[in-house]
């Protein structure tokens, strides 16, 4: 499994609305600058983030986004999954139940499934909040991880 560019820059974007929104609303023009990213690349992941109700437009002269929920809301996960679609490292875990023909004899499943089940625990244990630990303070990602 490969973490799209489009991936990337959504997590940074919440990362930015997280850590800068706690006073107010963000531009965009705002977090382009700060992450070096195209303001019309993240026009497109904002629309996509507003659609899925994680963040709010304020209109008007000193208008932005704004994220809809507290930072402790998002995980990873959540925020990965609304723009890769799903983790898992093979399509067939993607079935619930598995519709794979081969899945009673597979010997490589299991693998798999040890596989999707340690990046699920990850990203679905790490929030916005936890990055915004790392980011403001000398919180290590190990010891993030470490909690989960």
């Amino acid at each position: 499994m490969k973490i799209s560019t489009r991936g990337r820059y959504v997590l940074r974007l919440m990362l930015d609305l997280a850590c800068d929104g706690k006073e107010g609303v963000v531009s965009i023009k705002t977090i382009a600058s700060r992450q070096d990213i195209s303001t019309k690349y993240l026009e497109q992941i904002i629309s996509m983030l507003g659609k899925a109700g994680y963040v709010k437009s304020i209109r008007g002269a000193q208008g932005g986004y704004k994220l809809t929920h507290e930072p402790q809301y998002y995980t990873v996960g959540m925020i990965l999954r609304l723009t890769e679609g799903s983790l898992s490292p093979v399509s067939c875990l993607d079935d619930k139940p598995n519709l794979c023909p081969r899945a009673e004899k597979c010997v490589t499943l299991n693998v798999w499934k040890k596989l999707d089940e340690a990046i699920n625990n990850v990203v679905d244990n790490i929030t916005l909040a936890d990055l915004m630990q790392i980011s403001e303070d000398s919180t290590s990602t190990d010891e993030i991880l470490e909690k989960i």
